[in-house]
């Protein structure tokens, strides 16, 4: 070590990372506010619901897992991230089918397929919800909306007793996003004063963790 060098001190720094989850949940809870008000037929059309889709419904949650893993949140990461993609797949499907990237031709676009992403999005989203139930109540209800949601517009879009699972959708939708809207700022209190102002209600304690 030459003589400059001695007594040198390398000082590691460590930038502490805000917890996102309160804006990926706002995210979660805004796109399907919006998107719920075309199912329940308070509006109607998609055309200006891709602005929210690909903006809160996507990227925003997709930025908030990617904080997720940089502060070792698994759950976070994984379910806004998930989720994240889930609504960036919904953006594109819809533009295509407004003809934004050109002509639609019915021999090579088959609507039902569509059907099978919301079942695999459903499969996965029954594990999400078996750690969900060991978070919170309020993010279990949510997470279990979400699979009526993800199942029902699975049917419906196979034409199986279409009405009754496009209500079914639309209400779990509906349901998803007030208690997003409660969960966002539950989190967004807690984080900023220090300690709990809206309960979000305890794990239920099924499964313990090792």
């Amino acid at each position: 070590m030459t003589a400059p060098q001695q007594g040198l001190q390398i000082v590691e720094t460590r930038t502490t990372i805000a917890d996102p989850t309160a804006l990926g949940v706002f995210g979660l809870s805004l796109v399907t506010f919006v998107a719920a008000s075309a199912k329940m037929h308070w509006t109607e059309g998609v055309g200006y619901l891709i602005p929210w889709t690909m903006f809160l419904g996507s990227i925003a949650q997709i930025w908030a897992s990617s904080l997720d893993f940089k502060k070792n949140n698994y759950f976070g990461a994984i379910v806004l991230g998930v989720y994240g993609l889930f609504w960036m797949a919904v953006s594109m499907h819809w533009a295509i089918s407004l003809g934004w990237f050109g002509a639609v031709d019915p021999a090579q676009f088959d609507p039902h397929q569509i059907a099978f992403a919301f079942f695999g999005y459903g499969i996965f989203s029954l594990f999400i919800m078996v750690v969900a139930f060991e978070t919170n109540k309020v993010f279990a209800t949510i997470v279990v909306l979400i699979n009526v949601l993800l199942f029902s517009l699975g049917f419906a879009a196979l034409g199986v007793a279409k009405a009754q699972f496009s209500t079914a959708a639309a209400w779990s939708e509906l349901l998803i996003s007030l208690l997003g809207f409660y969960a966002c700022g539950a989190i967004f209190f807690r984080n900023f004063f220090g300690r709990e102002i809206l309960p979000l209600g305890a794990p239920l304690g099924l499964i313990k963790r090792s």
